[in-house]
């Protein structure tokens, strides 16, 4: 089922390039229609999948034997719900790309070459196929913010690749030390660790450590890697944006999780500055990014460079989360990333409408489109709220959780981090405020309202987010026990130590309450 999911978009790939460029309505018909498939296979392989089991679904074949390189895929409770998640996004972006006025075919067939990149990394265990897949999104989101971009399209790509292309290096680095050190030699991720442990020195795994989490925290991104974010957000297209927000920072959150706590947990308890490397690198870069991305936020004139930078501040959370290392904590970071991919996904699709009509993105430049477009103006308010964390909306509890479970590891970042809740009401209301509130702008008096289309990708992305605020055990209870596992995983590997000399050790913080660890074997 996996390899179906992952690969029936790059079928759909081949068959647009097959389709005349003279028939655009027909090739936006088709693609669209090829990533229907795959979201009905991941709803299906959601249904069947079974929380309490390791990794499923699993297809494993040999595929370059002479260097023991592997198609080695399958999921557990921490990818599964990203397989979901990037289907989900995938088919409504598509529908949102229908906006696309030049060489929809060439578009269309990269979009979907960059669904099975991003499915790929999602289902991947072995390390060397991770990396193909990793890569294999590199080019086809280079070409789609460079072509059919922003007047500076040519600039955002060229930093997103050179960015992108740096933490490529630093992975493969890492990923060739950790293959030549075992005998013989293994790319695969659910046994890298244990045959590497004994075998790496613990400077080297601390270097290696570093070197992947840079790599990922491009793609997260982390301050001060951050900087090719707003750019590639600003000139990208729409569905672009969405994709980059909703999908593509959650595979740096994703990386750390599989490869740097998987394979190298003694290196995330390394002594550093004092402290553990994880508090350092994942703690405090967190609330800074928290903090950081909110301020900036508050600063933008944009719409959509201020939902760029909200989403800085949101996964500041996650990896506060990570570093935290509790399972409440943990829970809460993964939830996080997918409650993020579909409350960003709404709003850059909100602001994608708005620059479709006006041409305008500033927001001075509008005032009172609720009076204009109520419609709009209902679900941009509903997309606000949650991107605010109001209680009842899915944003409210993955944060709460977070920071329930960070708080007895690092109270101090936990009051920071929450402290920040009143900027991000702050730039959101205000924007709010400025954009659909107040007397009604005589310019755009005859905007159009929200057609069929465009309430078809929001209402079901608004639809998971009530449902999720109310029932978020429908997502908690297919990670929890995977994301219980690999916190006894990481603290198992913390130094005999480590709680004396650190008082704010996570190895000295008792598990959160969580119905998942009464439920796990």
């Amino acid at each position: 089922m996996l390899t179906l999911i992952t690969f029936l978009p790059l079928v759909g790939a081949a068959v647009v390039l097959a389709l005349p460029a003279s028939e655009p309505r027909l090739v936006r018909l088709v693609a669209t229609a090829a990533t229907l498939p795959s979201l009905g296979l991941a709803c299906r392989l959601v249904a069947r999948f079974d929380p309490a089991g390791g990794f499923q679904f699993v297809d494993r074949v040999p595929w370059i034997p002479a260097f023991n390189i592997e198609y080695f895929v399958g999921v557990d409770g921490i990818s599964v719900t990203m397989v979901l998640l990037t289907a989900l996004l995938s088919t409504l972006c598509m529908v949102a790309s229908w906006n696309v006025g030049e060489a929809v075919k060439g578009y269309a067939a990269l979009f979907l070459l960059l669904e099975t990149g991003m499915l790929g990394t999602f289902v991947a265990l072995d390390f060397f196929l991770f990396f193909v897949f990793w890569e294999l999104m590199l080019l086809p989101m280079y070409f789609l913010i460079g072509i059919w971009g922003g007047p500076r399209r040519e600039y955002a790509a060229i930093k997103f690749f050179l960015y992108t292309l740096l933490g490529s290096v630093l992975i493969l680095v890492a990923m060739l030390v950790l293959y030549v050190t075992p005998d013989p030699h293994s790319f695969d991720i659910t046994r890298l660790g244990a045959l590497v442990r004994d075998r790496l020195a613990p400077e080297t795994q601390l270097l290696l450590w570093i070197a992947l989490f840079v790599g990922f925290a491009i793609k997260i991104p982390v301050v001060p890697f951050h900087t090719w974010l707003p750019d590639a957000h600003v000139q990208a297209p729409t569905a672009i944006s969405v994709i980059l927000a909703g999908v593509l920072l959650k595979m740096g959150t994703y990386g750390l999780l599989r490869i740097n706590f998987g394979i190298l947990p003694e290196a995330t308890w390394a002594p550093f500055a004092g402290a553990t490397l994880s508090f350092w690198l994942l703690g405090a870069l967190g609330a800074l990014g928290i903090v950081y991305g909110a301020v900036c936020a508050m600063a933008q004139t944009d719409l959509k460079a201020l939902v760029a930078y909200s989403s800085i501040s949101h996964m500041g959370f996650v990896l506060l989360g990570l570093a935290a290392l509790t399972p409440m904590a943990l829970n809460g970071a993964v939830l996080q990333m997918f409650n993020h991919g579909t409350i960003t996904a709404m709003l850059f699709l909100l602001v994608g409408v708005l620059y479709d009509r006006t041409q305008r993105r500033d927001i001075d430049g509008f005032g009172g489109i609720a009076a204009i477009m109520p419609r709009y103006a209902g679900v941009a308010g509903f997309a606000f709220f949650a991107a605010m964390g109001i209680p009842g909306l899915s944003a409210f509890i993955s944060e709460v959780l977070v920071l329930l479970g960070a708080w007895p590891v690092y109270p101090g970042l936990t009051v920071v981090a929450a402290a920040s809740v009143v900027l991000t009401a702050g730039y959101f209301l205000w924007a709010l405020q400025r954009v659909y509130l107040g007397p009604p702008n005589p310019r755009w008096a005859g905007l159009r309202e929200l057609d069929a289309r465009e309430l078809g990708m929001l209402l079901p992305l608004a639809a998971i987010v009530l449902t999720l605020g109310i029932v978020p055990t429908l997502v908690l209870d297919l990670q929890s026990p995977a994301l219980l596992r690999l916190a006894e995983h990481v603290r198992a590997a913390a130094p005999a130590d480590a709680a004396a000399a650190a008082p704010r050790d996570p190895a000295r913080v008792a598990a959160g309450p969580l119905r998942a660890e009464r439920e796990a074997p």
